[in-house]
């Protein structure tokens, strides 16, 4: 799952100053005390507090988000947390994820599926998918029929996962999680671009399928596949297979680094390293305009900002909205509240 600490992001060292044309349109943004950034922002809610397994809070969250003008709502995935877990999650300094064992973490696609039924606009997004929890074939399935079903609106985010005990209960020896997670990315794409007489035909070490036919097919015939982690190996998968790259944890320096694995990546692929997007994660309640406009530096189009630990609907409108206004996410407009008995 994504960091959710409320750490501030660092630009790092190696970025240029602010270009001219981004100054200039930074600047005409800033119109009666609103910032009209140029980064879009998504949202990961609150997860700690067990609500997203509640289909009338996770509604009302997501249309409040939608009418505050966010580009995305992003959930996290857990097929299963095991007790006693000696594998070490990475993004915190003890190790140990901020989520009990028993919180209810909903399946990140059947929840994107609900909610493609009560929005109509944001961006349905995983951050992070565990890959090797899957098998390719299901998982296409499953992701163009959300697809459809949401008209084009889906956004993956894959990652091989921390948890190893995890990818061992799912069936996949946790070994092989970056050449499954590869598999699982090419395997896709092909089921989703194939649409001939032949159908789709695909040979791995792990998946292996001949004149397989499966539709629907999404909306724009794929769907934007974004690697996330905080290592080497995820940003050369970024570079080589990706849509975009959500790094993990990291920020300046470091991250600095692994922009330059993506991009070599990309390159050595023949593929264009311009097109593979950057987001960035952060904490909704301290963001700052330097932290964004670090990021617009950084080349990221997005950041996924983590709200604050609060189930209380009241509350996270105000947040959403205080922060809609002060950088010019759509209107900001708190009206219509929340509909009558949700």
């Amino acid at each position: 799952m994504a960091a959710t600490t409320g750490a501030c992001w660092r630009a790092p060292e190696w970025l240029p100053t602010l270009a001219p044309d981004r100054a200039s349109r930074e600047s005409a943004g800033r119109q009666k005390g609103r910032k009209r950034s140029i980064v879009q922002f998504g949202l990961l809610p609150p997860v700690r507090t067990g609500a997203l397994a509640e289909p009338e809070w996770l509604t009302s969250f997501a249309r409040i988000a939608e009418r505050a003008g966010f580009e995305s709502i992003v959930l996290v995935e857990h097929a299963v947390v095991v007790s006693g877990y000696r594998s070490r999650y990475p993004y915190a300094r003890s190790g140990r994820m901020p989520l009990p064992d028993d919180c209810p973490i909903p399946d990140p696609l059947d929840a994107l599926a609900y909610l493609a039924g009560v929005t109509e606009r944001i961006t349905l997004a995983t951050g992070v998918l565990v890959a090797p929890n899957h098998h390719p074939v299901v998982l296409a399935k499953r992701i163009a029929t959300v697809d459809r079903l949401s008209g084009g609106r889906v956004r993956m985010c894959l990652g091989v996962g921390w948890m190893e005990e995890e990818v061992r209960a799912s069936g996949a020896d946790p070994r092989t999680r970056g050449r499954r997670t590869d598999e699982t990315i090419e395997a896709m794409r092909a089921l989703w671009e194939a649409s001939g007489a032949d159908g789709a035909s695909y040979g791995g070490e792990f998946f292996s399928f001949d004149h397989a036919h499966s539709f629907p097919k999404p909306v724009r015939g794929t769907v934007p596949i974004h690697v996330g982690g905080h290592s080497e190996a995820a940003a050369r998968r970024a570079g080589r297979l990706g849509d975009g790259f959500q790094p993990l944890g990291i920020d300046g320096d470091l991250l600095g680094a692994r922009m330059q694995a993506v991009r070599l990546a990309a390159e050595e692929a023949g593929r264009d390293p311009d097109a593979v997007e950057l987001t960035v994660s952060g904490y909704l309640p301290s963001t700052t305009e330097e932290e964004v406009e670090a990021a617009t530096r950084a080349g990221a189009v997005r950041m996924v900002l983590s709200t604050s630990v609060t189930r209380d609907l009241d509350a996270l409108e105000a947040e959403l909205t205080d922060f809609a206004v002060r950088f010019g996410v759509g209107t900001g407009d708190p009206s219509p509240r929340r509909p009558a008995g949700v």
